[in-house]
């Protein structure tokens, strides 16, 4: 069964080798990243975050167990389960699926993975106009044209990350 739990993000190795201890046998991580540009004094960084932040997706079959969640609570790097996994399963392995079916080769999750209908202003998160805000003029499955300040420009559809602003 998926679990989901709040971590502290400096504690996560120590978090994964005591739900291991604790369990038994080694439990199914999922932790879906997305890898993000920054651009400071004329220099791109890259990074990568945490798509759900501080939350991540664990699964062992113990969890059916509400024992063993109370004697899990208190493991090193755990803020908490969240409540009522059990009933949301489903939206949990959907989710699963639809990030893994959307992941490179490095495990990042790609711009295929939003939707963003009825939007109208986004943000780059990488590429040579990151932190530049833009509208989506119009858009087919590889190009889209955008209008940059004043200025129409086309650019590939997935080479680069945005978001809604």
């Amino acid at each position: 069964m998926w679990a989901v739990l709040k971590f502290e993000k400096k504690e996560i190795n120590s978090l994964k080798r005591d739900l291991e201890k604790k369990l038994g046998s080694s439990p199914e991580f999922y932790i879906p990243k997305i890898k993000i540009q920054n651009y400071k004094k004329n220099k791109i960084f890259n990074t990568s975050v945490f798509l759900l932040g501080d939350y991540l997706l664990c699964y062992h079959e113990k969890f059916t167990n509400a024992e063993i969640i109370n004697s899990l609570k208190y493991c090193k790097g755990l803020k908490h389960f969240l409540l009522n996994f059990k009933n949301f399963q489903g939206e949990i392995i959907n989710f699963i699926k639809k990030c893994k079916k959307n992941e490179d080769e490095q495990g990042f999750i790609k711009q295929s993975f939003f939707n963003f209908e009825n939007k109208n202003k986004f943000k780059f998160l990488s590429g040579p106009f990151v932190n530049m805000i833009f509208k989506i003029i119009n858009q087919n499955h590889k190009k889209m044209k955008i209008l940059l300040k004043d200025i129409e420009v086309t650019v590939p559809e997935k080479k680069y990350l945005f978001r809604p602003v």
